[in-house]
């Protein structure tokens, strides 16, 4: 049983869904989420891609993410979901709509940050739909799915993970850039058409994050890898260029999508909040 709490940030009685949830932000988003209180629905890809180079998260991963949000006493579903796939997303969103009767915060989590490391021109059709299919459109999907409902509520918290990367250039990365600035102009759009209704939508961009064992990240390690910064130097080479001197811990990007989705926020629209360690700002 919780203590009752006035906190602002609590998120009792509200329901959020997670994309990406298996592992990384999204299992960081997620069990902070639930220690304030929330009703939870994971979803993470079902099935690896043949053109990312990395294992993707899976659904084992996903059931362990799900496992200690119910330790945290809250009510927790999963789905298997592509954000590629529209048939898809919508049934999870209903499946949330029905379980718990609302949609009250978004996190658009879901990502990849690979096929990357070449030049523009080596890019392949394939590589580059990819990209914008997951990073950008999928984000655009989910929108589509809980717009009609936290509109008709008149209440509602979307929370769009983009990244440094939507807010400066980085080499052998257009796809990935290309994806997050289309993010964050997703996000402002977005935040405009529904300002009206009291539904709020912001952008998070997060730095350098470290792959913390405890949430199986490893998006840090990949980029690295992208770039061919060996694995055993990538945290000291990331952190040469933070200057705070330190990496992003995950429970960092956690924090400040809590703020986005509770009622401490709630005049905070069409945002684009950073927590890169003051990155962007050289």
């Amino acid at each position: 049983m919780r203590a009752p709490t006035l906190d602002t940030a609590s998120l009792d009685g509200k329901t959020v869904i997670i994309t990406g949830a298996a592992r990384g932000l999204g299992r960081a988003c997620a069990t902070r989420f639930a220690q304030q209180g929330a009703a939870l629905v994971l979803m993470d890809v079902p099935e690896p891609d043949p053109l990312v180079p990395y294992a993707l998260g899976t659904a084992s991963q996903l059931d362990y993410t799900a496992e200690l949000c119910r330790d945290a006493g809250v009510p927790v579903l999963t789905h298997d979901v592509d954000v590629r796939r529209p048939n898809a997303v919508k049934r999870a969103v209903q499946a949330a709509l029905d379980r718990f009767g609302t949609v009250d915060t978004l996190i658009n989590n879901a990502g990849i940050a690979a096929p990357s490391g070449k030049a523009t021109h080596d890019i392949t059709e394939d590589e580059w739909a990819l990209m914008v299919d997951v990073d950008l459109s999928g984000a655009w999907r989910m929108i589509q799915a809980v717009g009609p409902i936290m509109t008709r509520q008149r209440s509602g918290s979307i929370v769009n993970v983009a990244s440094t990367a939507g807010l400066v250039g980085y080499r052998h990365f257009a796809g990935y850039v290309a994806a997050k600035h289309g993010v964050i102009g997703l996000t402002r759009a977005a935040a405009l058409d529904y300002a009206p209704l009291k539904v709020r939508v912001n952008a998070l961009c997060p730095g350098s994050v470290r792959d913390d064992v405890t949430v199986e990240g490893r998006m840090l390690t990949e980029i690295a890898r992208s770039l061919d910064v060996p694995v055993s130097e990538h945290e000291e080479t990331f952190v040469q260029a933070q200057p705070m001197n330190a990496l992003i811990e995950p429970d960092d990007i956690a924090s400040a999508a809590l703020w986005l989705a509770s009622d401490a926020s709630r005049q905070v629209t069409g945002t684009v909040l950073t927590v890169d360690g003051g990155f962007t700002t050289r």
